[in-house]
């Protein structure tokens, strides 16, 4: 069951029910989708080298909110991220949106997300300029995710960071021995303090009347840095919800399973087919968002830096870990003809009214 399947089927009743709701930014992203992999204008042409059959195919759409596309980015993410690993321990910062702020966040999304990094990496960046254990610089990486596991709107930020700091004057790196980073009570009331104080000076921002108290913020000892980049993987270019937790789609209601937070076990959830629709298509980020941002000693303008810092601690003596080797997905076709592997030869126009084929754009 797919969900581009499921979108093309009840799209008319979707945009009659929702129209008022729909952004700029879903619609763009519901074009892309219903285009994916037919009726592109490019396609890629693939030749048997047994048969001599050749074959063209429709490109992917390569939105980041599409269940069919962008398998290799999230991978090329995850090797990028694995290369820039310290030997130390890792804590996961979770800065949380509360409820009563998530209706004016679907109103302006593209200014609430851009407040909740500034204001969050700030009070990352101080905590461990005070913090004993530290002082020095540090590095970490935010990845933001506006859905809970049932799919509901639950806007937070996770920052994965390693418990250890750069000192420049002393050219030292510091590593913290403590299993303790942050305290999370502390960073609550320095979050709310600041993003209200920052939302308030906006002009395009109007906050409600009634300003939560209970706000939420957790720092979680990890372990080692691999498994939590691949848990912030997970959900970064594959779409809010793949096509595999999709279980059916019978008279107009749609089911899907997920994993429960608090019991850790498998619950399926069945909405109406149009609310389920709204349901994963109201995550669709602002176009241009960046929902992946590294700070400090893990930024790109630090890589340097960090490579020092590596080499120095392997000198050291410091044992950095065993990664997994992270491998892209090649595409593959089979020959219709004789079963064998098709060639990829590139990817061009499709031919013109005239019969003319434009010039190749890529080739093999």
């Amino acid at each position: 069951m797919r969900f581009i399947d499921i979108l093309r089927q009840h799209l008319d009743v979707f945009n009659q029910d929702y129209d008022r709701q729909i952004t700029v930014s879903m619609r763009q992203a519901i074009h892309a989708m219903l285009s994916c992999r037919s009726n592109t204008l490019r396609v890629s042409q693939w030749a048997c080298h047994h048969c001599t059959h050749t074959a063209e195919f429709p490109l992917s759409c390569g939105h980041r909110s599409c269940p069919q596309c962008q398998h290799n980015t999230t991978t090329d993410w995850l090797a990028k991220q694995q290369a820039k690993l310290l030997p130390a321990d890792y804590y996961m910062v979770t800065f949380t949106l509360p409820y009563e702020l998530r209706t004016m966040t679907k109103r302006q999304p593209e200014q609430v997300y851009k407040a909740m990094f500034t204001v969050a990496a700030s009070v990352l960046k101080d905590f461990a300029k005070n913090a004993k254990q530290l002082g020095g610089d540090i590095g970490f990486t935010g990845v933001l995710h506006t859905h809970s596991r049932r799919r509901d709107y639950h806007p937070h930020i996770h920052f994965i960071i390693p418990a250890g700091s750069f000192n420049k004057g002393k050219k030292q790196w510091q590593k913290s021995k403590s299993k303790y980073l942050f305290n999370a009570f502390n960073l609550t009331k320095v979050w709310r303090a600041r993003l209200l104080e920052n939302l308030a000076q906006q002009q395009d921002i109007k906050l409600p009347g009634s300003l939560p108290k209970k706000w939420v913020v957790d720092c979680l000892y990890v372990g080692k840095g691999f498994p939590a980049l691949k848990y912030l993987s997970r959900y970064l270019y594959l779409g809010v919800l793949p096509d595999k937790n999709i279980i059916s789609d019978i008279d107009g209601q749609v089911s899907f399973d997920y994993v429960d937070s608090q019991t850790q076990t498998n619950k399926v959830r069945t909405l109406p087919a149009v609310e389920f629709l709204w349901l994963v298509l109201q995550h669709v980020l602002p176009k241009g968002l960046r929902r992946v941002r590294d700070y400090g000693l893990l930024s790109g303008n630090c890589s340097k830096l960090r490579q020092q810092i590596q080499l120095m601690l392997a000198v050291a003596g410091a044992v950095f870990p065993r990664l997994p080797e992270i491998k892209r997905t090649l595409s593959t076709r089979c020959c219709p003809c004789c079963q064998q592997a098709m060639h990829f030869m590139g990817i061009h126009r499709r031919q013109l009214g005239n019969g003319r084929p434009t010039n190749f754009m890529i080739t093999a």
